[in-house]
């Protein structure tokens, strides 16, 4: 992946507070990306699936996760993510409040590519998240996602 592109992004995230945060830190990043927001697991799953009504929903180059949700959390997102051939190559980075190790060794256990605390400042927050698109769309060899 190169920087140079739009990139996709989902971002998967039930607190309108965090996942406004997080989607003005993608926005003011350096790297061009659309961001698409899931409020749940369930909502994130359709819309990978480009199941009603989100089939016209595009394919993202990386999904930020969080852990703890209604419906359908976290972990039990990345255990379908990992089991779908479809969708199994899409990184996934966990980002959560939890810095319990319990939920880092099984988030990893999973199948997540990595796992982030989000930072209490903001600008260590848009921080983090520049610094993991950075990684993703610049330094890390991807397959080419279809």
């Amino acid at each position: 992946m190169t920087q140079d592109r739009c990139h996709e992004i989902l971002l998967v995230e039930d607190s309108p507070s965090d996942a406004m945060l997080a989607m003005q830190g993608l926005s003011e990043s350096s790297f061009a990306s659309r961001v698409s927001h899931a409020k749940d697991g369930v909502e994130a799953l359709a819309m990978l699936r480009r199941e009603d009504p989100h089939s016209d929903c595009p394919r993202p180059d990386l999904i930020f996760l969080d852990l703890n949700m209604p419906r359908k959390d976290g972990r039990q997102v990345l255990n379908e993510l990992r089991r779908d051939s479809d969708l199994t190559k899409i990184p996934v980075v966990v980002l959560s409040t939890s810095a319990d190790e319990t939920d880092i060794h099984d988030c990893y256990g999973l199948g997540s590519n990595s796992y982030i605390v989000k930072p209490v400042e903001l600008q260590d927050f848009f921080h983090a998240l520049e610094r993991t698109q950075d990684y993703w769309f610049r330094t890390c060899a991807m397959p080419r996602l279809s």
